[in-house]
């Protein structure tokens, strides 16, 4: 039987698990061979992480053609305009194409996440917000270039969802088997027909945000 977990990547920590500058990796926080990143999150930045020894799955998760969703907690550089999330909403011209149209909501209040162990840049006379971005692709970073092309940088990023599996209450470093209604979930998405390729879309890969 395949099994399949949800990880809260820390902040600094890579998504493989050996690296050969000894740095943080996944093996420092999971104990369970033969499970593998469905996906990846950058270095820097934090929240889910699915893990699974299920190959047909795993290339379910990764593959941009089946347009599943994936939220992100941002939080931004100064307080993003109407205008500004209505650009994210529409897509946003990066150097390596056009974005999917994107979620975008600006957050009334922080979310209540762990504070990250090493502090994001504070400067006084520059506030911050956070926002809630939902994006059916994954390119490079491609978080972090959207908000900066509408000019917010992002100083702290966190998946906090895909598709219908969330962090739900895991702690950094943290993590869990499915439970019955995300597993179930996950299995309705490996049997799913790929989303219609819309005119102007290309195939990207899914790397890292």
């Amino acid at each position: 039987m395949s099994r399949t977990i949800k990880l809260f990547k820390p902040y600094d920590v890579l998504c493989q698990f050996t690296d050969p500058e000894g740095r943080p990796t996944l093996a420092d926080f999971v104990p369970i061979p033969g499970v593998y990143a469905a996906g990846r999150l950058d270095r820097d930045s934090e929240g889910l992480l699915l893990l699974t020894d299920d190959g047909p799955l795993a290339h379910r998760l990764t593959d941009p053609r089946f347009d599943h969703p994936k939220i992100y907690l941002v939080q931004v550089e100064r307080v993003p305009t109407e205008d500004a999330l209505d650009a994210l909403r529409r897509g946003v011209t990066l150097g390596d194409g056009p974005t999917k149209p994107a979620g975008a909501e600006l957050l009334a209040e922080p979310p209540d996440l762990p504070e990250r162990p090493v502090p994001i840049r504070f400067r006084k006379n520059v506030p911050t917000a956070w926002i809630r971005l939902t994006i059916r692709e994954g390119r490079n970073r491609q978080v972090r270039r959207m908000t900066a092309a509408v000019g917010h940088p992002t100083l702290r990023l966190v998946r906090w969802a895909v598709a219908d599996v969330a962090l739900d209450g895991l702690a950094p470093g943290a993590w869990a088997d499915l439970s019955d209604g995300e597993a179930a979930a996950l299995r309705r998405l490996a049997v799913a027909a790929p989303a219609k390729k819309r005119r102007g879309d290309r195939g990207r890969a899914s790397p890292r945000r």
